[in-house]
């Protein structure tokens, strides 16, 4: 009707706008998809029992995306010196340039070794690209994408219901879920590199997660942290200091269920 009112305005149809002062109708904000405990652990599963060419990389792979929350563009552009095995954390250069340092789940961690280990030295270069396609060439989003809809097909899962955004999602509700009095939406935003709250509005709908309680001086104790370490991270490019306990604890819990 805006429209429609607009253009006959400019038609000289009518003399005023009649459409002016009223404000369009807001529908319900769509609830993210995102994968249940079970269906994570149906991808793990055949992740663990792939014996493919490229299985080790996989694994490893959408691994590492489940358990970081981290974007399809970040993934694809890691290289080696962004992963420090001493700490175990993992910096990660997002939107604008803006780093986060990300702690790696202690399961993750005998993956990438093993990973390592199918590599030829120059490849492990601490200016190369951590994941490569099956011709040696740094992997791109669309073989990301790819390489992701046919593994889940072989897992079992819908790969139309599915896509690696999705694994981000699935990151931020099960730290949620699992860490219901331990976590606010703030920690999660930063730990996706998050700028925008809409999304984790939705996430804190009462329909997208029940029983959600908010715990002000725990909130305000791993925010502190989180601020902290990113602080840290911009004026210490080449340190990697380990992070909090609670940090890599708030990360690691969901996945207990499921490692």
């Amino acid at each position: 009707m805006k429209s429609f009112s607009k253009y006959c305005v400019k038609e000289n149809l009518i003399d005023n706008d009649f459409m002016i002062g009223i404000d369009t109708p807001k529908t319900d904000s769509k609830l993210p998809t995102y994968m249940s405990l079970s269906e994570l652990r149906k991808l793990f599963h055949f992740l663990e029992q792939d014996n493919s060419r490229m299985a080790i990389r996989n694994h490893l792979l959408f691994k590492l995306l489940a358990t970081t929350g981290m974007r399809r563009s970040e993934i694809v552009e890691l290289t080696w010196e962004q992963i420090d095995l001493s700490n175990n954390t993992i910096r990660i250069y997002g939107k604008g340039k803006k780093e986060r340092l990300l702690p790696l789940h202690p399961m993750v961690v005998p993956l990438i070794k093993s990973y390592m280990g199918s590599l030829e030295e120059y490849q492990l270069h601490p200016s190369q690209p951590v994941f490569l396609n099956k011709n040696g060439k740094k992997l791109n989003p669309r073989g990301l994408h790819k390489i992701f809809k046919k593994i889940l097909q072989k897992a079992g899962l819908p790969p139309q219901r599915f896509s690696l955004h999705h694994l981000r999602h699935t990151f931020a509700t099960l730290l949620i879920q699992e860490n219901k009095e331990n976590v606010d939406l703030r920690t999660v935003q930063e730990l996706l590199g998050h700028e925008r709250h809409r999304t984790f509005s939705i996430l804190d709908s009462p329909h997208h997660i029940s029983g959600y309680t908010e715990s002000a001086n725990h909130r305000a104790l791993v925010s502190a942290e989180i601020f902290f370490f990113l602080s840290i991270t911009t004026f210490a490019t080449y340190i990697h200091p380990p992070l909090p306990y609670g940090i890599q604890h708030l990360c690691y819990s969901p996945f207990s269920k499921i490692f």
